[in-house]
């Protein structure tokens, strides 16, 4: 009996029994879609968090006050003094990059606006900004203007919304343009919506009122604010001669004393975009960790079935015997027998994998992820397949091909 002849009786074990097979390829296929369903899964978050920071841009970085005490050296420090409006507007006149820069302060975080009877639920973002924001920033104006520099030198009552406000409010059947909304006790009209941005924030940024930056600054009255700087620099490889340069006309700025640490801290894109690679990487390998442990049980289970079906077919080994068929060829059949079945539950299970990854990746990043195929984690749960069916395979293989012919041949 040759090793095709051997393949091709395998298969026909495997076709006369469905069942058993189904049920076995089942236990492999939940395996497998637990490790390839969380790690796609992962992709998928990655992918839109990626996004979220393409928009933001790799060239760009942040100044802004630490609301919460930190530790450094050991010691702990405590919250740095907020950025004022003088702070804002001295950095912006002093820094000689010729950059993009977008001073912005958040007046609220769970502000509700009203139009007519509608309302939204009470956690809108009021923020206030100037005309560079939304480019800094990475949105894309819908319909309607950006502000004009009348705008902000008059503090008029204009606002550009999120298209969620904008959805909540007018329902997709009323333009909101030129319309007037209520924000905080004042009234505000409508010169501009923003695209859908979503992605890993949670579609906080669709949930945004902008009003201009003085608007904004007596619409807080006594309340105390810390406005936000964001610098574009033309280049990426410009950024870390920029990033010094920002931090010394901050520190000239905040009046910091030569050796004393910063009274502020300088967050950049591409920093946050590396930190949350390391995150996800970590993820990965408990992703990984809890399929493979899912795995082991799927395998056990395999195990078990496979001594149950060389116990079944003790007298068909023991005829095979008789007819010159050696231990290797005994041991070959049962071990393709569980491979196969490995494979089958593994495709399958990388199919619904990829579905139920992509599906919670989805609902995370609220759509704004893209369709994810990890070619590579199909791979290694193709790979892992097999050596499950090795491993659940050899032990019964190696027993079947020990039977004695002539005890077999009695086994009833």
């Amino acid at each position: 009996m040759n090793l095709l002849e051997n393949i091709r009786e395998g298969l026909r074990s495997i076709a006369s029994n469905r069942l058993r097979t189904i049920l076995t390829s089942l236990i492999i296929a939940i395996g497998i879609t637990s490790l390839v369903g969380i790690l796609t899964a992962i992709e998928g978050i990655q992918s839109s968090v990626d996004s979220s920071f393409a928009g933001l841009g790799a060239n760009t970085f942040s100044i802004v006050a630490r609301q919460d005490a930190f530790r450094r050296g050991g010691r702990v420090q405590k919250q740095d003094e907020p950025i004022d409006y003088f702070d804002a507007v001295n950095f912006k006149r002093r820094f000689p990059y010729g950059a993009t820069i977008a001073v912005s302060t958040v007046v609220s975080g769970a502000a509700q606006a009203k139009f007519g009877s509608k309302k939204t639920n009470p956690n809108v973002q009021l923020i206030g900004g100037d005309d560079a924001y939304l480019n800094v920033k990475g949105f894309t104006i819908q319909s309607g203007r950006n502000f004009t520099q009348n705008d902000l030198t008059h503090a008029l009552n204009v606002a550009i919304i999120g298209i969620e406000v904008a959805n909540t409010l007018f329902e997709k059947k009323l333009n909101p343009l030129n319309q007037v909304i209520r924000v905080s006790g004042t009234q505000y009209k409508i010169i501009g919506v923003l695209d859908k941005k979503g992605g890993f924030s949670g579609g906080g940024d669709d949930r945004m009122i902008l009003i201009p930056l003085d608007n904004a600054r007596a619409l807080a009255g006594t309340q105390k604010l810390s406005f936000d700087i964001t610098t574009s620099v033309p280049t990426v490889s410009d950024q870390d001669e920029a990033v010094d340069e920002a931090r010394g006309v901050m520190r000239l700025v905040r009046h910091d004393q030569l050796g004393q640490l910063d009274s502020f801290e300088i967050e950049r894109a591409d920093d946050l975009a590396k930190e949350t690679a390391n995150i996800t990487g970590y993820l990965r390998i408990g992703g990984f960790g809890i399929g493979f442990i899912t795995l082991l049980g799927a395998s056990i289970a395999l195990l078990n079935i496979m001594l149950v079906s060389v116990t079944e077919r003790t007298r068909e080994i023991g005829i095979r015997k008789s007819l010159g068929a050696t231990p290797k060829r005994i041991r070959e059949q049962f071990l393709i027998e569980a491979i196969v079945i490995c494979i089958l539950g593994g495709i399958g299970g990388i199919l619904l994998g990829l579905g139920v990854g992509n599906l919670i990746a989805g609902v995370i990043s609220q759509g704004k992820g893209s369709f994810i195929v990890p070619w590579g984690w199909m791979g290694l749960g193709i790979v892992v397949c097999v050596t499950v069916g090795l491993f659940a395979g050899i032990y019964p293989a190696v027993r079947a091909s020990k039977l004695d012919p002539i005890d077999a041949l009695r086994y009833e």
